[in-house]
């Protein structure tokens, strides 16, 4: 009988010494990215180096910014403003890539877009090249989630979304009580590309959609389609959105942003523009400059709300995208709020 029960107490020991690493994640592990490509990953990722300018904030969320081990000179343009970025040393830009600065940091997982996983695969053997767009709303809690498992930051990203499907569903509750005939027609484009919109399946669409507006180009052909400035004055759009992001967004909008002189003077010349200064966006002053990081990606469902606000203020008077905003900069991404991110004020 004493045999048996020490024994069993030698079992119940190893039994308790063992559990945490059967609980833990297991490796090698396979995941299937954004491109359908099945990748095995053999160990935790512990250094990172994301290609993609949306898959930065995504990580910081995590808790991961210190997992980034080389950053694109896009994101020190973008995000300068996050905590120990401009100490990573640069690898060249979302497009460009410095192969040989790459191999020398001899990263864990790149993080990339579709078009250009090829060739970093063929430049940079036995790296893990990972296709996560964060672009596409769609996917966009998919591709958080994965790259949650990668960083191990499952609490949080489940914890974030938790959070942000509250603020969608709380939109989409108001937004829904708005007749067929009060939905604003909206026409968006870039800041620096006149005439170049968005057609259905893209960030731009979702947004509008989100807001409660008509997106003019929603069936038109292709993601990013471009436009006859006649085209836009028959559908005579009663709103007119202007992402700011690229060369000419220098003063528009951003975190260390602090007049609105720029963007101000920005609506006043594309009032002029032909063909656009004779629609009802125009004639009513409703021409509207949002940043970028608003539109696309992880920060959509604030732009979201942004619009509305401007498309609806009368019908939304109790929404507030500006503390919602700060809400997320300060609890989520952990950096105090700051910065114009649209113009004019959504009130």
């Amino acid at each position: 009988m004493r045999w048996t029960k020490l024994a069993l107490a030698l079992v119940l020991c190893f039994s308790f010494a063992v559990m945490p690493a059967l609980s833990a994640e297991s490796y090698p592990k396979t995941i299937v990215d954004d491109a359908n490509r099945t990748i095995t990953i053999d160990s935790p990722a512990e250094k990172i180096i994301p290609l993609v300018t949306w898959s930065y904030e995504p990580l910081y969320l995590l808790g991961a910014d210190d997992k980034i081990v080389g950053i694109t000179s896009d994101a020190q343009s973008y995000y300068n403003w996050l905590e120990g970025i401009m100490d990573k040393p640069v690898v060249g830009s979302y497009k460009e890539h410095d192969y040989e600065k790459i191999i020398e940091i001899q990263p864990d997982i790149i993080i990339t877009q579709a078009r250009f996983a090829g060739n970093l695969e063929k430049n940079l053997s036995g790296i893990n090249v990972v296709v996560l767009d964060f672009s596409n709303q769609d996917g966009f809690e998919r591709d958080l989630t994965l790259l949650a498992e990668l960083v191990g930051g499952q609490d949080k990203a489940a914890s974030f979304l938790a959070w942000r499907g509250e603020v969608l569903a709380n939109l989409q509750n108001k937004t829904d009580s708005l007749k067929p005939d009060e939905m604003k027609r909206v026409y968006i484009e870039w800041d620096h590309t006149p005439w170049t919109t968005a057609g259905a399946g893209s960030a731009k669409d979702t947004l509008i959609t989100r807001a409660g507006g008509l997106n003019i180009a929603h069936n038109l052909t292709g993601s990013r389609p471009t436009v006859d400035p006649e085209w836009v004055l028959k559908e005579n759009p009663q709103a007119v959105v202007y992402s700011s992001s690229g060369p000419t967004a220098v003063g528009l909008t951003g975190y260390y942003v602090n007049s609105t002189d720029v963007s101000k003077a920005y609506l006043e010349e594309e009032k002029r523009r032909a063909a656009l200064k004779d629609t009802d966006a125009a004639r009513e002053d409703h021409l509207y400059v949002m940043d970028g990081m608003c539109v696309e990606a992880l920060r959509n469902f604030v732009g979201a709300q942004y619009l509305a606000k401007w498309l609806y203020p009368e019908q939304l008077k109790d929404l507030d995208p500006e503390a919602l905003h700060k809400e997320y900069f300060e609890k989520w991404l952990g950096v105090p709020y700051k910065g114009i991110w649209t113009y004019p004020q959504a009130s």
